[in-house]
């Protein structure tokens, strides 16, 4: 059979090639989605009707000669994203009303020709590195006890699971890469900018951005460039993944340090030992790899008011506030005493930021960090706690991702490997502007060595 029909890739060239129908393709994406929703939960919503549909119209258009580079492909895309015809809750409780138009993301997606079965589950707002709250509790496909993290964790579960090979998630402090890592699947995060989140010009005041969640480089380009409606930049991008292209020798800045939070962070050995592996590795390659610490700094300032200015917007759109956890409620009110000139001076520390990194990499072409600084922590382990809690237990799993979502840049998370008890973590490759390209190069080469795709979570067996 043309093409291996576990990889979006490969989906999309079997059936140009006419070998297997979207519609077979999408019936099991759905069934696979339905019997995994009782244990994994991934998704908030299946359409059936409207996914079954448009894979006849896809498997017809195909007949008439039509190409596209997903024609037929299912896919999954996040509840924070908007698809006509159906609600947006973003993890809220409440009678959202549909949404007369996709986002713009959503609609380039579906004119590559992807077929969106469904939407996947998040926290409210997207807000936590863990997926639990009105709709239940997302888990992790490698042990079900744990989180896949968040707050893309549905996205992530899905794709984990091999229920589909790709979906859309967003990131506004690691929120691709974290569920990621922590799922043993390779996470872009564009540059700002460069995926839109149209009809929301600058969510979170530019923090969010929407990124794919794919099991391999590839993949996660193929996505990526069909999200962004072809982007020039992508299709050479895709050709470099598929390629495995070698990127030449660069220098690999290795940082270990955490950005400063006010918290006390411990990186795990296990994480330490798994992305010092990889810069091994790197280093076999015949990468340059050199110790450096990364010049966060107070970043944070950068950060926070934007964040909660973020979720004191989107607590206006609810049905009732009063339906929303008392942690998002209580950042809510912070969020609407923060005077505008907050965001306005956050928008000015970006800029500091931005210098001071350009420097470092005028020494360095890339930034290897982890992407968490544990493996991911058991469902439930954030219930009940007061926010100033649910923030300590927070930072201390997944304090490395947040600054670059400041400063606007691509990153990448790539599978670092398992933990001794089988869980996955995440390296994260850093980049400076617009250097998508040599990130996508890098993991890709990476990914020929590590051969990470292979490995496949105790819950995808038999999906």
């Amino acid at each position: 059979m043309p093409g291996d029909i576990d990889s979006l890739a490969g989906s999309a060239e079997a059936i140009a090639a006419g070998s297997v129908s979207s519609v077979e393709l999408v019936s099991r994406a759905l069934d696979r989605a339905e019997r995994a929703q009782p244990s994994l939960n991934a998704f908030r919503e299946l359409y059936p009707e409207r996914a079954l549909h448009a894979a006849a119209r896809a498997d017809a258009q195909r007949a008439a000669g039509r190409a596209a580079p997903l024609l037929g492909v299912p896919v999954g895309i996040k509840d924070d994203m908007d698809l006509d015809g159906a609600p947006s809750r973003h993890g809220c409780a409440g009678n959202f009303h549909p949404r007369q138009y996709s986002s713009e993301s959503v609609r380039r997606l579906e004119s590559a020709g992807a077929i969106i079965i469904g939407k996947t589950n998040l926290p409210e707002f997207g807000q936590w590195p863990f997926t639990e709250g009105v709709f239940g509790s997302t888990r992790n496909p490698w042990n079900l006890r744990h989180t896949p993290g968040g707050s893309s964790g549905g996205s992530a579960s899905a794709v984990s699971a091999g229920i589909v090979h790709g979906a859309l998630g967003s990131d506004g402090a690691g929120s691709v890469r974290i569920p990621a890592a922590w799922t043993g699947l390779v996470g872009i995060k564009p540059h700002r900018g460069r995926l839109s989140t149209a009809p929301d010009d600058s969510p979170f005041y530019g923090l969010t951005c929407f990124g794919p969640l794919a099991r391999t480089v590839g993949d996660a380009a193929l996505l990526l460039t069909a999200a962004t409606g072809g982007d020039d930049l992508f299709p050479t991008t895709i050709r470099v993944a598929l390629q495995r292209r070698d990127p030449g020798r660069l220098r690999v800045g290795l940082s270990l340090n955490p950005p400063f939070s006010g918290y006390t962070v411990r990186l795990h050995p296990d994480v330490r030992r798994a992305v010092e592996r990889i810069a091994y590795t790197l280093d076999g390659l015949g990468h340059e790899v050199v110790p450096i610490d990364a010049p966060y700094r107070l970043m944070g300032v950068g950060f926070l008011p934007r964040s909660l200015r973020g979720i004191a917007d989107l607590s206006r759109t609810v049905p009732d506030i009063e339906l929303l956890d008392p942690r998002t409620r209580a950042n809510a009110r912070i969020g609407e005493l923060l005077p505008s000139l907050a965001t306005e001076f956050a928008t000015i520390s970006e800029g500091i930021a931005r210098r001071r990194f350009s420097q470092v990499f005028k020494t360095v072409d890339v930034l290897l960090t982890p992407t968490t600084a544990t493996a991911p922590p058991e469902v439930g382990s954030f219930d009940d706690l007061s926010n100033a809690e649910t923030d300590r237990q927070m930072i201390a799993a997944a304090p490395y991702c947040w600054p670059w979502n400041v400063l606007g840049w691509p990153a990448v998370n790539i599978p670092a490997g398992l933990t001794p008890s089988g869980l996955p973590v995440g390296a994260q490759l850093l980049g400076a502007s617009r250097s998508e390209p040599l990130l996508v190069e890098l993991a890709a080469q990476l990914e020929g060595l590590e051969q990470w795709q292979l490995r496949r979570p105790p819950a995808a067996q038999g999906a």
